[in-house]
């Protein structure tokens, strides 16, 4: 088929979005925090978001002239974007598995924990380790499946363990290992 006649906009959208790996495993470890989180946004977008949109878009198609007409195009590419979405958080939500980790009683690195790492240059900074869905570094959150806290889990406070990164090779020793609530976790 000649090229003429297939329609290419500038800007293709993906069919799904983009998703943090998982393991084969296909477990999406995440805190009870983060879970409750993903569900209040499920719900936000299904009962309120979604129902405004459609109400736009049927108004907006109402009044004729569909291809000039602004709110239907925005307000259909709006329902498409939350479709995704509402699609992608269910997913995410099946394969849910909620680590309840507060309070635990251990020098060791698991899921839900709260590190001090100081690197060989004498930074000190704090990281949580969570899951996927809940990894935000700028904050000090990191997905359990990022190189920093593979490196860290099962170690222990004291322990110095390699991070490999692009960069090379780097040394941080683990500070201080504490299980918090994760709402007051830095």
């Amino acid at each position: 088929m000649s090229k003429a006649f297939v329609k290419e906009t500038e800007h293709e959208e993906p069919d799904e979005e983009r998703e943090p790996a998982l393991p084969s495993a296909g477990k999406n470890y995440i805190s009870l925090t983060g879970f409750t989180r993903l569900k209040a946004e499920l719900k936000q977008l299904v009962e309120v978001e979604r129902p405004e949109v459609v109400r736009t878009v049927s108004w907006a198609a109402s009044n004729g002239d569909r291809s000039e007409n602004g709110d239907y195009i925005y307000g259909k590419k709006r329902l498409r974007e939350i479709d995704r979405r509402v699609r992608y958080l269910i997913k995410r939500l099946e394969n849910a598995e909620v680590v309840r980790s507060a309070g635990r009683d251990t020098d060791q690195v698991f899921f839900g924990a709260t590190v001090s790492v100081k690197n060989s240059s004498g930074k000190t900074r704090t990281l949580n380790i969570l899951g996927a869905d809940e990894a935000d570094p700028a904050q000090g959150k990191v997905s359990w499946l990022s190189p920093v806290a593979k490196a860290l889990l099962k170690a222990r406070e004291g322990d110095t363990v390699t991070l490999r990164t692009p960069v090379g090779a780097e040394e941080i020793a683990i500070v201080e290992v504490r299980y918090e609530p994760l709402d007051t976790a830095h």
